[in-house]
């Protein structure tokens, strides 16, 4: 059949990918599957590198069953996917994907682009925060799940999220002491959260066991804290804060994990043509897609890329995505999964609505963040720089101009670590709602490449 013959591209070889791939193969399609990782997984499902022997059973817990199954049903897909690890777009065009590989440029046309990039972890910026020795949440399992090491011997985990109590759990398994599991949100919004986390009542009861385990093994916890500094000169040697009944605390420690939940990975959605809204529930502005991933013609985004919801989400959104591409190839089956997939992912999404409830971004604390504490640690940018560059005379409010005037969201990370503190900090200070003040526009190279490969081109 002609349809056989389309070029179908994923992007991404997490769970959303994975399964979307699987679905495509199984209906005659030798899908490309890119992924800037070594191996596929994603973050959540991370393997380790080759050759190291690391107890995943132990450290995935009773997620062990599911991160080996969707890696066995990668291995069985192999041979009928068209696998591109080590592969990093970085720009597209005229339905063709700029890519980086093994440090040469190369491009692939596509017919229809699954874009299934994930997530990384939003921060909020305080004092010390740029010392060396403070990770991401995500950087910190990611040195765990790889190599097999810690960050720190004495790890103190800060910041508002689900992953706070399963990664401390998981560096205490291989051997780290943690010294604290501080939480900025109160237990009063969890109870707030409830009705929507029992959407997902499984997930529920595994993040509850996890508080429980930290609890038996006399790990301090800490609830509605209040962050003052992370304290050192060449590295972390104290976290500073005030607990939820306002008393000033001070922990010995030589790393912590810092994370305030989840922002997908837009920047190529944005590039692919897929509009975006604000979504005041997270305060992110997310792509607008329907039921199923489309966003766009020939554009279908899937996983925590088009709206966080975690590794079950990921896989039931990535199910919807292949099946929209098939569906819009005149690929149709005779029994349609869509309707259940749908429904499965609605469900899971309202859970992660009750976890940002639950969790909450720290939109006072960024408004008033000191004015000596760098926002940009790429382009060493204050909040004092933000501020002032806003005061002058004809001064922006827009986050794009900020970023023109100050180069704050200029550096490595092309804004995705500061952008959620610099929109927050805009819009406190110019008095405005933050989808007011604008999103940083996205815009290739999506990642730094060395110039000298784009002068050649590998067909």
């Amino acid at each position: 059949m002609a349809e056989l013959m389309a070029e179908v591209v994923i992007v991404g070889a997490g769970p959303a990918g994975i399964r979307a791939a699987g679905i495509l193969a199984a209906q005659g399609l030798r899908p490309i599957l890119v992924d800037e990782g070594r191996q596929a997984g994603g973050q959540g499902y991370r393997r380790p590198s080759p050759g190291l022997a690391l107890d995943m059973d132990t450290l995935m817990g009773t997620e062990a069953g599911k991160y080996k199954a969707l890696h066995a049903d990668f291995a069985a897909l192999l041979n009928r996917i068209d696998y591109r690890p080590r592969t990093l777009v970085w720009g597209i065009e005229d339905r063709r994907l700029h890519c980086v590989r093994d440090g040469r440029q190369t491009t692939i046309a596509f017919d229809a682009l699954i874009v299934a990039t994930g997530a990384m972890d939003r921060i909020a910026p305080l004092p010390g925060w740029i010392l060396p020795g403070v990770f991401t949440l995500g950087g910190a399992q990611a040195v765990l799940k790889d190599q097999g090491c810690l960050v720190g011997r004495r790890v103190a985990f800060l910041g508002a999220s689900p992953l706070l109590s399963l990664a401390a759990l998981q560096y205490r398994k291989l051997g780290a002491e943690v010294v604290a599991v501080c939480d900025t949100s109160s237990f009063r919004d969890k109870i707030a959260a409830l009705p929507q986390l029992a959407a997902v009542p499984r997930t529920l009861a595994r993040g509850i066991a996890y508080l429980a385990a930290l609890k038996r093994a006399r790990v301090p916890l800490f609830d509605g804290v209040t962050p003052l500094a992370i304290e050192g000169e060449a590295g972390v040697t104290a976290l500073r804060f005030r607990d939820g009944r306002g008393h000033e605390r001070r922990i010995a420690c030589d790393a912590v994990a810092l994370g305030y939940g989840l922002k997908p990975e837009t920047q190529l959605a944005e590039l692919a043509g897929a509009r975006f809204a604000f979504d005041a529930r997270f305060r992110l502005w997310l792509p607008v897609t329907d039921e199923d991933g489309r966003a766009g013609e020939g554009l279908y985004l899937a996983g925590d890329g088009a709206a966080i919801g975690g590794a079950d989400a990921a896989e039931a959104s990535g199910a919807l995505a292949a099946l929209a591409v098939l569906h819009d190839l005149g690929l149709r089956s005779e029994h349609d999964e869509r309707p259940a997939l749908r429904r499965r992912l609605a469900r899971l999404r309202r859970f992660q609505q009750g976890l940002a409830r639950a969790f909450r971004w720290p939109v006072a604390a960024l408004a008033r963040l000191s004015d000596e504490v760098a926002v940009c640690r790429c382009e060493h940018v204050t909040a004092g720089d933000i501020r002032r560059a806003m005061d002058a005379d004809l001064g922006p409010v827009d986050v794009n101009r900020v970023k023109a005037i100050t180069r704050c969201g200029m550096g490595r990370c092309q804004g995705r670590v500061c952008g959620p503190a610099l929109q927050e900090i805009a819009a406190a200070h110019a008095g405005l709602p933050v989808e007011a003040v604008g999103r940083l526009r996205g815009q290739a190279p999506l990642k730094p490449v060395p110039l000298g490969i784009l002068e050649e081109e590998e067909a």
